[in-house]
């Protein structure tokens, strides 16, 4: 496996993103998926797959928590490159035990009920989403987090059985919002009042000047500031 991930990480490298993934759709034909929040790293990958018409799937998760603005601009992303975005949901049982047994707001009182939280709104939906799936394709950047500043352009997920592609790992913040306002990619309102890393309503708050961009993520907690989609 390692001496194939050397192989494709080759062949990816000097090439550009529209490259990169037609490479991969044409390498692993209805196998490669890519994973949207419809943040701004997203919005931009949707642009070129959009643009160009690359043989990628697209899919984002509901988690039934999320701001009415990014429903909005689901729909208008839809329109705008008139593309299918499919969308995962929980599983309903989950959810009504954890809040019946737990209440709506259990996440504020320990990382552990937190994390159980995002496992079943998030991490479970995905897991369904990319059963099949050769390569899975993310909006991660490295500066954005020290888990994520270690990780590769192309990476082997041993648990999930496929590739992870990082097409924007090397990108600045500053690189996104330009390639943004170039192309007049549809972004959320949300980032104009403060909120950088956008995740569920309850969880999410707009940073100060200066602060670091996932701060605004579990404010009340002193944890990775990570929900375990990308350990």
């Amino acid at each position: 496996m390692k001496e194939l991930l050397n192989e494709l990480t080759n062949e990816l490298e000097g090439k550009s993103i529209e490259e990169q993934l037609s490479f991969l759709s044409n390498r692993f034909p209805g196998k490669v998926v890519f994973s949207s929040s419809l943040g701004q790293e997203d919005q931009v990958i949707t642009e070129i797959i959009g643009v160009n018409k690359i043989a990628v799937n697209i899919f984002t998760i509901d988690t039934g928590r999320l701001f009415p603005e990014l429903y909005e601009l689901t729909d208008k992303t839809r329109n705008r490159y008139k593309i299918k975005m499919d969308v995962f949901f929980p599983n309903n049982e989950d959810v009504e035990n954890l809040v019946n047994e737990k209440g709506f707001t259990s996440f504020y009182e320990s990382v552990e009920n937190r994390v159980e939280c995002c496992n079943i709104r998030k991490v479970k939906p995905l897991n369904r989403a990319l059963q099949g799936a050769k390569v899975w394709i993310t909006g991660l950047r490295g500066e954005q987090s020290l888990n994520r500043s270690s990780m590769q352009l192309l990476e082997w997920e041993e648990g999930r059985q496929l590739y992870k592609f990082n097409p924007l790992i090397n990108w600045s913040y500053n690189d996104v919002l330009a390639y943004i306002e170039k192309n007049d990619v549809p972004y959320n309102p949300l980032h104009n009042k403060g909120f950088i890393s956008i995740g569920c309503s309850p969880c999410t708050r707009a940073i100060e000047k200066g602060e670091d961009p996932r701060s605004g993520r579990w404010w009340w907690e002193t944890s990775k500031k990570e929900c375990g989609l990308h350990k």
